[in-house]
């Protein structure tokens, strides 16, 4: 039996039209609510009455970024910050070569582990290199644009 595209989760497709006008649609509810604490009211499935549920900062930050992303027509997948990742995972998470990423782990650039002949990451800490990677990034064009106005 084979699904609708639109019934396969979001981290093996990218969302449908229906799906993007829904997020774009939800992203500015909860963006109207930001100044305050955003509140959803969403029926209980047993008594079908509505449920009053207030969402954190944090939590209507993260989902306000979640629905940026579907809304843009992007693919989004969530990574526990626990999970243990493949090399691929990681490369892909970080946007670089498989062999690339050997030669980082080889380096002692990005921490790993061994779980019998295979490498294993932890996201956090290839989101701790990404984040170190990216403010090296943003420090050299900074210099760059500094470098460049001096110019002028």
């Amino acid at each position: 039996m084979t699904l609708p595209a639109n019934a396969l989760p979001f981290g093996n497709r990218l969302p449908s039209a229906d799906d993007r006008q829904i997020a774009n649609q939800l992203r500015r509810i909860l963006a109207s609510q930001k100044a305050g604490e955003a509140k959803l009211h969403i029926p209980d499935p047993k008594t079908r009455k509505p449920v009053e549920i207030s969402l954190t900062p944090a939590m209507s930050d993260l989902f306000l970024e979640l629905l940026r992303h579907i809304g843009s027509g992007d693919a989004v997948t969530l990574v526990p910050i626990q999970q243990m990742l493949t090399t691929q995972q990681a490369a892909d998470l970080l946007n670089i070569s498989r062999p690339y990423l050997i030669r980082l782990i080889e380096k002692g650039d990005i921490p790993h582990s061994m779980v019998g002949r295979h490498r294993r990451l932890k996201a956090e800490d290839v989101f701790a290199y990404k984040a170190e990677r990216d403010k090296i990034r943003s420090k050299a064009m900074d210099e760059l644009i500094a470098d460049d106005a001096d110019l002028y």
